[in-house]
């Protein structure tokens, strides 16, 4: 697939800029949009180390510090928000207008096939995600309401 495809997961828009094939499989850069409400729903954590860059908007990052705790930073234009692999965290667009950001994830082959199949599953069914998230390295920890 082109680089600069673009599909939708659940409601957020993702944009290839470099895939993992392109990168040697050592990074998968993309952009993505998120609407009011948009992003991940859940806590997550994955060994792919995950770095934002918000382009426009205001994005909600939920991080775990070294001591387990998990903390909420709000990141707006030009502000750089790094996420260990292995780290506990979600980000959401918890504001009424659109936001966005450039993502880097390195590696990244095992995250384009998730996003990839993600987006291939349409409006999804919750057991769906969890089964595909699993089979991609993917551990969905807990709802977010348990730390928001």
């Amino acid at each position: 697939m082109h680089p600069r495809s673009q599909l939708h997961v659940g409601g957020d828009q993702v944009t290839f800029r470099v895939t993992s094939a392109e990168s040697e499989g050592t990074a998968l850069a993309f952009e993505v949009r998120m609407p009011p409400g948009g992003g991940p729903p859940a806590l997550h954590r994955h060994d792919p180390f995950e770095l934002y860059r918000v382009e426009r908007g205001e994005l909600s990052f939920y991080l775990e510090d070294d001591d387990g705790t998990v903390a909420r930073t709000v990141a707006g234009p030009g502000q750089v928000i790094a996420i260990p692999g292995g780290r506990e965290h979600t980000v959401r667009n918890e504001t009424g207008e659109e936001a966005g950001a450039f993502v880097v994830l390195s590696p990244g082959a095992e995250m384009e096939r998730f996003i990839r199949g993600a987006g291939a599953l349409g409006a999804p069914r919750m057991e769906d995600v969890l089964a595909l998230a699993s089979a991609h390295g993917i551990e969905i920890t807990r709802p977010l309401e348990e730390v928001a």
